[in-house]
């Protein structure tokens, strides 16, 4: 019986070195991550930022404004209780209001410094009602008798205004009749106003100028605490567009690492693990008494290193086996 030669097992082995391609996966992984803990860092200040300033700044602008201006309302309501009644305590309840519109407007300027033009214009208004209203105090003097009858005729008419409005109360919204009732009782403290004062055309004159000072820095106040909601969802919106970039900048990560991790999983086996299979079936080859085994080694690695040793520990089996057979 003819024994058929065995034929001989081939072992391929080729490639880099497995710490350069250690080295080289920690680079492309930092690579990765470099750049997001870069951007993680980035976002988280510039979230914070926006947050501070919506917290720090445009709120508290748009706030100050609008508390000025009901300083600005109650400064104007105690001015009309003055000129109604000559009491000094208006007079000092006028004096806080205005110190206050004066402080809450200084600190508007000191928050946003883009405002200070109109925080300027707001302050030279409040200096010019301080000013109105002091030389009006101080040049009225004594107050005239008023004929009661004149009196009289602004309370019906003022009666009579209420009347209609609450006759018509029913057909007419509530936020409405809540503007009408506040416009009926400016209109009856203006004409009570005019009563009492009728007889002095100087005070007519100042009081006229004080309304149209006030209702400026109402306006600017106004458009002070719109402008700083605007800000405030400026702010809002910024704050949204970071968080869909770095949703974003999550989802291009999570990509990449799933392409590289699959790029890998095909590599690393072809690379490494296929040659180390073959050196292990060429040991069995090898323990099996077959000793033909054809190497194809290139390059230094670990792996070619290893077929090299396995190479040379074969060649010396087979020679010795050899040499005790003859």
């Amino acid at each position: 019986m003819i024994r058929r030669p065995i034929p001989p097992f081939r072992v391929f082995a080729s490639g880099g070195s497995l710490r350069r391609r250690v080295a080289y996966s920690l680079a492309v992984v930092r690579l990765i991550l470099v750049p997001v803990i870069l951007l993680a860092v980035y976002y988280l200040f510039a979230m914070g930022h926006i947050v501070d300033r919506i917290v720090s700044v445009d709120a508290p602008v748009a706030t100050l404004a609008q508390q000025a201006a009901i300083e600005m309302l109650d400064a104007r309501r105690a001015e009309r209780n003055y000129f109604l009644l000559h009491n000094p305590e208006d007079l000092e309840a006028n004096h806080q209001a205005l110190s206050q519109l004066e402080q809450m407007i200084t600190t508007c300027g000191e928050l946003q410094p883009a405002e200070r033009p109109t925080v300027a214009r707001m302050q030279a208004l409040v200096s010019f009602y301080r000013k109105r209203f002091q030389d009006v105090v101080s040049q009225q003097g004594q107050p005239v008798q008023t004929p009661l009858e004149r009196i009289r005729s602004v309370v019906r008419a003022h009666q009579q205004a209420l009347n209609d409005i609450l006759a018509n109360s029913r057909r007419e919204s509530r936020g409405r009749l809540v503007e009408e009732l506040r416009g009926r009782v400016e209109a009856f403290d203006a004409q009570m106003l005019s009563a009492l004062e009728a007889d002095d055309p100087a005070v007519l004159q100042a009081t006229a100028d004080l309304r149209t000072t006030s209702d400026q820095i109402l306006g600017l106040a106004s458009d002070l605490e719109k402008r700083g909601w605007q800000r405030v969802q400026r702010s809002h919106e910024q704050a949204g567009m970071l968080v869909r970039r770095a949703e974003w900048v999550l989802i291009i990560v999570s990509f990449l690492t799933i392409v590289l991790s699959v790029w890998v999983s095909f590599t690393l086996p072809r690379a490494v693990v296929k040659p180390l299979a073959d050196l292990r079936a060429a040991v069995d080859h090898a323990a099996g008494g077959n000793y033909e085994i054809e190497f194809d080694l290139k390059g230094e690695a670990e792996v070619v290193q290893l077929a090299e040793s396995v190479k040379s520990l074969i060649a010396h089996v087979r020679e010795k086996k050899n040499n005790s057979r003859s």
